[in-house]
């Protein structure tokens, strides 16, 4: 799904709302979800799942073109944990 799939589906949801509000709503939702993310390393939808910060360590590696060993430096990402109902849906 696309970001203009999403704010269709949110405008048809919601009779009244044009796809200019219907995006800024998609918008606000995003921007609580990374900031949530940043500041507490951690952000949870109940029925949904989590998404967490997670930290990779310092490794070496292989460049695939040449195979020489490569080192890749320690990293911060986000992972998703599925909720149980989530994954039962599927």
């Amino acid at each position: 799904m696309t970001k203009t799939e999403l704010v269709d589906h949110v405008c048809k949801s919601h009779s009244g709302l044009t796809k200019k509000s219907g995006a800024e709503i998609v918008d606000a939702i995003f921007e609580a979800v990374q900031a949530s993310i940043k500041s507490k390393e951690k952000f949870s939808y109940p029925g949904f799942g989590t998404f967490v910060v997670r930290s990779r360590k310092a490794r070496t590696g292989r460049d695939p073109r040449t195979g020489a060993e490569i080192k890749i430096k320690a990293s911060r990402t986000v992972g998703f944990r599925p909720a149980r109902a989530f994954k039962d849906m599927l």
